[in-house]
This record gives C-alpha cells, sequence and structure tokens, in this order.
C-alpha cells in the first residue's frame, strides 16, 4: 500500500498529542531531579508548579493549556476524518500545531508584555483556525 492514512490533520493531532506529552515529560524529569538529589519529597508538589520556581509554573501552566486544547483539536480532526472531509481540516492543521508549539514555547521563555502579547497571537491564531473549522464542519452538516 502506497497510500498513506497519515493526513496532514491526523499528522498534526498526533504532533499535538506528542507536544503535550514532551511537555509532561518535562515536568517529571524535572520533578524527579529535585526528588533523585534529595532537594524535595515526592508528594510535596504542587500542581500548578508555582511551589518549584517560576519556570516550573510556566512549564505546567503550558501543559495544561495543551490538555485543555487538545480535546477540541481531536474532536474536530477526528469529525472530519471520520466523514470523510479532512480537506477542510488539512491546510491549517500543521499550521495549527506550529501556532500550539509557538505559543508554549513563549509561554516556556517569558512573561514580559511582550512576550504575553505574542503568546496571545499564536492563541488567537489558534482559536481562528478552529473557529474556521466548525464554521466548515456545521456548513457540511446543513447540505
Amino acid at each position: 500500500m502506497n497510500e498513506t492514512l497519515l493526513t496532514p490533520s491526523l499528522l498534526a493531532l498526533l504532533g499535538f498529542g506528542a507536544w503535550t506529552l514532551a511537555l509532561q515529560t518535562g515536568i517529571a524529569f524535572h520533578r524527579a531531579a529535585l526528588v533523585l538529589s534529595g532537594q524535595r519529597r515526592a508528594n510535596s508538589f504542587t500542581p500548578w508548579g508555582n511551589d518549584v520556581s517560576p519556570f516550573s509554573a510556566r512549564l505546567c501552566r503550558a501543559h495544561a493549556n495543551c490538555v485543555e486544547n487538545l480535546p477540541v483539536v481531536a474532536a474536530l480532526v477526528v469529525s472530519a476524518a471520520v466523514a470523510g472531509v479532512s480537506a477542510i481540516t488539512d491546510p491549517l492543521a500543521l499550521w495549527l500545531l506550529a501556532a500550539r508549539v509557538c505559543q508554549s514555547a513563549v509561554h516556556l521563555m517569558s512573561t514580559s508584555t511582550r512576550a504575553v502579547t505574542l503568546r496571545f497571537a499564536f492563541m488567537a491564531a489558534q482559536m481562528g483556525v478552529l473557529g474556521f473549522w466548525v464554521v466548515e464542519l456545521l456548513l457540511l452538516l446543513r447540505k
């Protein structure tokens, strides 16, 4: 079989999941290092990460942002795939993933006013793509 089943939309969904896992792994490794070095007890961490460092708090929040948005992305991409209309999501899917990774990366780097504004722009881009997909998919239901 020469034809791949991994459309750009499904590739972006896979990438979104992988990015979420990468952030979660970063949290786990950071905390494990603190525990193994004897600096912290394993049951002493808050879910928000702000008890460790400002970076840890940003890492936990970037991960939470992904967890909050992954179901929405998955619902739309899978809906389009199952309906056989991935042509709706394919053109912007990898751009959506890029905006998500950039939003997280900026979040990890800084909380300056400029960084927060840039992070918002990346979030707005994602919301725009997702909103467009919802409208296009709903319009198909009317036909």
